[in-house]
């Protein structure tokens, strides 16, 4: 070492007394950098990478090309392994450059020396900010040995286009992990980094090329590669990728409604910083099949002279309470408000099966019980109350069965009342609903307003004879390592009496086989209600089959009428049936179990 780099070397030495104030450098022990967070469907599918300004994935040194780490080394730092957090040669040639100009004009920073930049310093450039790079790649170096350094530096490096770390741009632009990077894409990657916007082959292979070019004659001359192999290296064809960073979701009301699931859970910092992956609830095949059912239905809603603007759809799994497909609206493009989750409608008389559920759960009635359906008048607060049934007429003495088959109101008031108004909300809250709910007389008549997946969640429940989950689209978070953050495993547990339950299923399977959602039937055992609000603001149908329950609803969001004639039969059913009979393909016919599985309720006095 000559006298003035000895001197050099002492005189930052001795800027460390005035350096007291910088960051402690032994806080990176516990260094976590931000790493993006990926969300999967059920089957791995990704469907998007969530991240901050720092799109990064995080490796380890040993899963990282050979041939990139001395590329990177060759090309910014060649001493790296010599030096102890500085180069005293390259810093004092880059001193006395900096001390004639009177600014900062070349460089000389080591890898350390760039790592700490990176970590602690802003990027202004000045002889201080360079002098305290100095003090702090001294005392890292003091305390990581060289490969955690290295580790570090390639995991933290922007490599442009928001891509930070050698994982995510090895991923980025060449569709690869970084540990299976040739020597020619090594080569590029590494010449990017002095300048990642103008060198990366996004903007022009051309220069890319010059850049490799540039890293592998530096190889050669360091004696780290041969002629030959820089030649081979450099006539390498280059496959590139795409630019990952804030790319749109392949399913955005799947993602949507995670993101905010998550954001709930563990806060948004934590999420798009956190490397978290994420298994959802969703088979991404099944959310297709429910999208394009979606803008099927909104086509003939239209072309049947209906006015609804919007359609959603919401599908759960009985068994687990998954919810397998939500689609929000017709157009995710035109907004982004999610109908099937957000937006509280009148379910009308889909609203009806919680009554019935009720008076079977009492013990004095079955599905071939009679019923009156006749004149009654009630009075409330704002006076008499008379309900009637939508085509204005009276049946008389009916069977349960057909009375919820046909969809007959005044014996849903009926059995409002005798159930109770109170023990309704009580049973809609046992079954996962927790819009707000007022005992008005119409309540039976759906006289509330709710979202498309509280209707196909409880119906879940009917279709599962009482067993119910928290609903949920996450199945599982990890963290980067594979350590379990959050484990949504069904864990059911008997909320309904499975003899009422039972009988409910029943019951709305004459709905489908002789009732008012014949244009639901798929040829198999199934259950189901039409809803149809009498402001002609809200049609829905809401049905299930042992394995799946779905709800459909159609409107508009200005709650303007939808057109005369519009029923949840007539329109809803046939998008309901569109979507299961696609949806079920491969999955084999069930039958819903027997009330004589379960005992009856006894009846209470």
């Amino acid at each position: 070492m000559t006298l003035t780099t000895a001197a050099l070397a002492g005189g930052i030495l001795g800027l460390a007394i005035s350096f007291r104030n910088l960051p402690d450098v032994r806080s990176l022990r516990g260094y976590i950098p931000s790493e993006t967070t990926h969300i999967y469907d059920i089957n791995g599918t990704l469907l998007i990478s969530l991240h901050d300004e720092e799109n990064r994935e995080v490796v380890p040194l040993d899963e990282i090309s050979p041939d990139l780490k001395r590329a990177v080394i060759a090309i910014e730092d060649s001493s790296f392994y010599q030096h102890r957090g500085i180069n005293p040669i390259g810093v004092s040639r880059a001193f006395m450059a900096n001390l004639r100009a009177g600014s900062t004009v070349e460089g000389g920073s080591t890898l350390t020396m760039q790592l700490v930049k990176n970590l602690f310093l802003s990027q202004e450039r000045a002889i201080s900010r360079k002098a305290a790079e100095a003090v702090l790649a001294m005392r890292l170096e003091q305390i990581f040995n060289k490969d955690e350094i290295l580790e570090m530096y390639l995991n933290q490096v922007y490599w442009g286009h928001n891509t930070y770390g050698v994982e995510t741009a090895a991923e980025s632009y060449f569709k690869k992990s970084a540990k299976d990077l040739t020597l020619g894409e090594a080569a590029m990657m590494a010449g990017i980094i002095q300048a990642p916007e103008a060198y990366s082959p996004f903007a022009s292979l051309e220069t890319a090329k010059e850049r490799q070019k540039v890293v592998l004659n530096r190889m050669v001359e360091l004696g780290w590669i041969s002629q030959g192999e820089a030649t081979a290296a450099a006539q390498e064809p280059i496959e590139l990728g795409e630019i990952t960073s804030f790319q749109r979701s392949r399913s955005p009301w799947v993602t949507d409604g995670v993101i905010q699931e998550l954001n709930d859970r563990f806060g948004r910092e934590a999420v798009i910083r956190g490397g978290m992956r994420v298994q959802t609830t969703v088979d991404l095949k099944t959310q297709e099949i429910a999208e394009a059912a979606v803008k099927r239905g909104h086509q003939r809603l239209r072309s049947g002279g209906i006015r609804a603007g919007q359609v959603a759809l919401a599908a759960v799994d009985p068994r687990t309470h998954y919810v397998k497909a939500i689609v929000g609206g017709t157009d995710y493009r035109e907004s982004q408000f999610n109908r099937a989750t957000q937006a509280m409608r009148q379910p009308g008389s889909a609203f009806k099966p919680f009554v019935f559920y009720g008076a079977y759960a009492t013990g004095k009635f079955t599905p071939d019980s009679t019923i009156n359906d006749t004149q009654v008048s009630y009075q409330d607060g704002s006076g008499r109350y008379v309900p009637q049934n939508y085509d204005r007429s009276f049946m008389g003495p009916i069977t349960m069965r057909t009375a919820l088959a046909t969809s007959r109101n005044i014996p849903a008031i009926v059995l409002g009342q005798q159930v109770g108004l109170d023990r309704i909300i009580e049973i809609c809250r046992s079954l996962g609903i927790t819009s707000p709910i007022l005992p008005v007389i119409s309540l039976p008549l759906g006289a509330v307003d709710l979202t498309p997946l509280e209707m196909s969640a409880a119906f879940a429940t009917f279709a599962n004879n009482g067993w119910q989950s928290e609903t949920t689209m996450i199945v599982q978070v990890t963290d980067n390592s594979g350590h379990l953050l959050l484990d949504n495993t069904p864990r059911p547990q008997l909320v309904l009496d499975p003899w009422a339950a039972a009988a409910l299923n029943n019951t709305m399977e004459s709905v489908i086989t002789s009732g008012t959602g014949a244009g639901a039937s798929l040829g198999r055992p199934a259950a189901g209600k039409t809803g149809t609000t009498s402001s002609e603001r809200d049609i829905w149908f809401v049905g299930y089959v042992p394995q799946l329950s779905a709800a459909v609803w159609a409107g508009n969001d200005d709650y303007s009428p939808i057109g005369r004639g519009a029923t949840g039969g007539g329109f809803m059913a046939p998008i309901w049936q569109d979507f299961m009979s696609k949806a079920l393909e491969g999955v084999p016919s069930e039958s819903f179990t027997p009330m004589s599985k379960f005992p009856r309720p006894q009846p209470q006095n």
